[in-house]
């Protein structure tokens, strides 16, 4: 990380801060497949409209998804298809975190022969 002031590093935490949310994640990857509206995204994420919608407000201020209003709907898209590659590597590392503590715990609990 090169070096950086108070409000760049602040745009930094706010956008680790968006994405520290689960259903902003259902969000973020309910949109891989490309746009949806307020409808789709509630039944791919199995939450409210009233939560879908609060979290796509703060996914749209931080600048990770864009809106685009076409008659009575607004449509989502991620607005930085890179957001993919972050997410990737996190759950990457996070997957072979819990494949080794899967490891460990099945040496102490291997039955004795």
């Amino acid at each position: 990380m090169t070096k950086m002031d108070d409000r760049a590093l602040t745009y930094v935490a706010d956008y680790f801060k968006a994405l520290a949310e689960p259903t902003r994640l259902k969000l973020l990857n309910a949109l891989r497949d490309g746009e949806m509206n307020v409808g789709d995204l509630t039944g791919a994420t199995g939450c409210t409209q009233a939560n879908v919608s609060k979290h796509l407000s703060m996914l749209s201020k931080i600048g990770l998804v864009k809106r685009d209003s076409r008659g009575n709907n607004v449509f989502y898209r991620i607005a930085d298809p890179s957001i993919y590659d972050l997410c990737d590597l996190v759950c990457g590392q996070i997957g072979q975190k819990m494949a080794s503590e899967a490891d460990i715990q099945m040496l102490f609990t291997a039955p004795k022969r």
